[in-house]
């Protein structure tokens, strides 16, 4: 999962860095991810996991990291199946 998760950064989020060089716990903030760019990936990951993000998980800490991003597509896709 996390491997289409950075795959699905570097397609929508458009970072200045590759998904791939950026450690799972790196700040995407941090690394260039804008508040635009954090909607678009948002969508681009319901889409790829067809899942809906809750208006609970739509915050800053839900995109912070690619490891915080796995941690809530899995626990939508679990509550999903």
């Amino acid at each position: 999962m996390t491997d289409r998760i950075r795959a699905i950064l570097d397609q929508a989020a458009k970072l200045p860095v590759p998904a791939s060089t950026l450690a799972d716990d790196a700040d995407l903030h941090e690394a260039g991810l804008t508040s635009f760019a954090s909607v678009q990936l948002m969508l681009a990951l319901e889409d790829a996991f067809d899942i809906e993000f809750p208006e609970r998980m739509l915050n800053r800490r839900t995109f912070a990291t690619i490891r915080s991003i796995e941690t809530a597509v899995t626990e939508l896709t679990r509550a999903a199946a």
